[in-house]
């Protein structure tokens, strides 16, 4: 099923810099830092994430995110990843020795429950859980993609890994694979009662009679960072969303800034439309008959 649909994103340019990274107490450039190859991450994508962007030396979001990152260890019962503490104040080095100070960039920090014991999943006690961080500069820029209804992924709105960012994007890997080989730029999932659910890596915000509307959290979305602080604003509210809201209609360019310039307005976030943490979020505008407007930012 397919979505004649033109988008904007905001995708990270890469800086041609060396990347940075940390692991065992050590700061290096990517190509010199290792990972066990019997890490359950790498092994069985047995690990949580969390992306955090970089404005101008500032991370934003910062507590937002490493919130979440608590929450999906509890959830999946791993240890606690290290303390808020000890993580801001090596994330300040990181910037401080990848000279973001003024610039924009990207941290990715990496829990993993270590390295395997033993062959199989079973989880040995006396495991340590494995952290790592990476850290890059990058700069925001809006492209256009089209994108269909994935036909063979759907999101399983009762597992408990729907709600964690976790190292598997293998199920968002297929869908953008079946996106491609349509000839569109990436899919939109439903989830496993058939209703509009999220995209390969985004949250979904619908715009309909100047109301911006999402699916519940129960739906099987990832809970976004800029998607709950719009919630808890008012700003966005939750909503089943049906197929036929956005199949069908012709989209056009979303009015991103003035979703954002309001959010901004509430103090949710700093000065800046790009700034929305590590989630992206399609903005969809369902007010048949006229055309719908879609845009979503930054890559999760």
């Amino acid at each position: 099923m397919e979505i004649d649909a033109t988008f904007k994103r905001i995708n990270m340019t890469e800086n041609k810099n060396e990347k940075l990274g940390w692991i065992n107490g050590h700061w290096g450039i990517f190509k010199d830092l290792k990972v066990p190859i019997n890490d359950r991450g790498l092994n069985f994508a047995d690990g949580i994430f969390e992306t955090i962007f970089i404005l101008n030396g500032v991370p934003q979001l910062l507590n937002e995110h490493l919130n979440r990152w608590e929450k999906s260890a509890r959830i999946l019962e791993m240890n606690s990843p290290p303390s808020k503490e000890w993580l801001i104040s090596l994330i300040e080095d990181g910037i401080n020795r990848s000279q973001l100070n003024n610039v924009n960039g990207v941290i990715r920090i990496n829990w993993t429950r270590g390295a395997s014991k033993q062959r199989g999943i079973d989880i040995s006690n006396t495991s340590h859980h494995s952290f790592w961080l990476e850290i890059d500069s990058y700069q925001p820029n809006f492209e256009s993609i089209s994108t269909i209804i994935s036909q063979t992924e759907r999101r399983n709105s009762f597992s408990r890994l729907s709600y964690c960012k976790t190292f598997s994007y293998n199920q968002g890997i297929q869908a953008r694979i079946e996106a491609k080989n349509a000839g569109f730029n990436d899919a939109i999932l439903l989830n496993s009662q058939g209703e509009i659910c999220c995209a390969t890596t985004a949250n979904i915000l619908v715009k309909r009679e100047n109301n911006w509307l999402t699916p519940p959290s129960n739906s099987g979305c990832l809970p976004g960072i800029m998607r709950q602080r719009g919630i808890d604003l008012n700003i966005i509210k939750e909503t089943v969303i049906e197929q036929g809201t956005v199949i069908g209609q012709r989209f056009i360019k979303a009015p991103l800034i003035k979703l954002f310039d309001r959010i901004i307005e509430e103090k949710l976030m700093s000065p800046s439309i790009v700034v929305i943490g590590s989630v992206v979020d399609y903005q969809v505008e369902a007010c048949s008959p006229k055309p719908a407007e879609v845009t979503f930012p930054i890559p999760i």
